[in-house]
């Protein structure tokens, strides 16, 4: 059975996210290219992209529904059903979830009583596990409304959305404080983020991030140090005082530094006929 066409917004809305749009084309040559922040403009309004959010962004750009639905489907940033106030997404690819993330995801669906995608009752927290947000050198992370909360354990994780749902202050490790996420939909489609603070605090590469660009410097490495041990399970290494291992110029080398020794650059060990398939 045919849908019925999605009901449209309530003129004061439409008006407003009119006036919005509009200021939202006019930054791009082609209208068709505002369509990705035409959809976060929507989601802030329901905190997701709905069959009246489709039907605007397709009128304003001359596009399709099927057009816009067809990009809103494919980009995982946009919901298509409600969504809590907090998109709790915790990273379960290969090394976060090595690392704590696969524990940290099943402790929350335990304690939140919801499982991937789904919101908590009181529509406070959505759950979902995420794909890699480039953020591997503080495994395993967590994120709030697209903001980081690196090396977490399901102990503190489990304490971040009981402070989420309890309302109280949330402050990321990197970047600016905790806003909504219809806030954060209004930021990403453009629009000033208004929070104290936040163009301050950006959010840039942590010191684990650097280290690579220490070493090509030149500069000494910091001393080594557990970052996040978990309760109860015991430290190997060395102190958190020793010093790490500043390897030499010869033990950086990779293979392309060193190739192995072959038959064209080894003249004492020539390679041989080339044995036929089955002999």
């Amino acid at each position: 059975m045919p849908q019925l066409p999605a009901t449209p917004y309530p003129a004061e809305v439409r008006a407003r996210l009119d006036a919005d749009a509009k200021e939202v084309l006019a930054r791009y040559p082609g209208s068709r290219s505002a369509l990705l922040p035409l959809l976060h403009l929507v989601q802030s309004e329901e905190g997701y992209v709905s069959r009246t959010g489709i039907a605007f962004c397709a009128e304003t750009l001359d596009l399709t529904t099927a057009e816009v639905t067809a990009v809103s489907t494919f980009y995982s940033m946009y919901r298509r059903r409600p969504s809590g106030d907090y998109q709790v997404g915790v990273c379960t690819n290969t090394l976060c979830a090595v690392m704590g993330g696969d524990a940290i995801f099943d402790t929350l669906k335990e304690h939140l009583g919801v499982g991937n995608n789904e919101t908590t009752e009181d529509g406070k927290v959505t759950l979902e596990h995420i794909e890699c947000n480039a953020a591997c050198d503080f495994a395993p992370v967590v994120m709030v409304n697209w903001e980081f909360f690196d090396n977490q354990t399901p102990e503190s994780a489990t304490q971040l959305v009981d402070d989420l749902i309890a309302g109280r202050t949330v402050e990321p490790t990197r970047g600016a404080p905790i806003c909504s996420y219809k806030d954060t939909a209004r930021i990403l489609a453009g629009f000033p983020d208004e929070r104290p603070g936040a163009v301050e605090a950006t959010g840039g590469a942590g010191p684990a991030s650097l280290i690579g660009l220490k070493l090509a410097k030149g500069e000494a490495l910091p001393k080594a140090r557990v970052v996040s041990p978990r309760a109860g399970q015991p430290q190997d290494g060395p102190p958190h005082d020793a010093q790490v291992h500043d390897p030499s110029p010869t033990e950086r080398l990779s293979s392309h530094d060193a190739p192995q020794q072959t038959s064209a650059s080894d003249p004492e060990h020539p390679a041989g006929p080339a044995a036929e398939e089955g002999e």
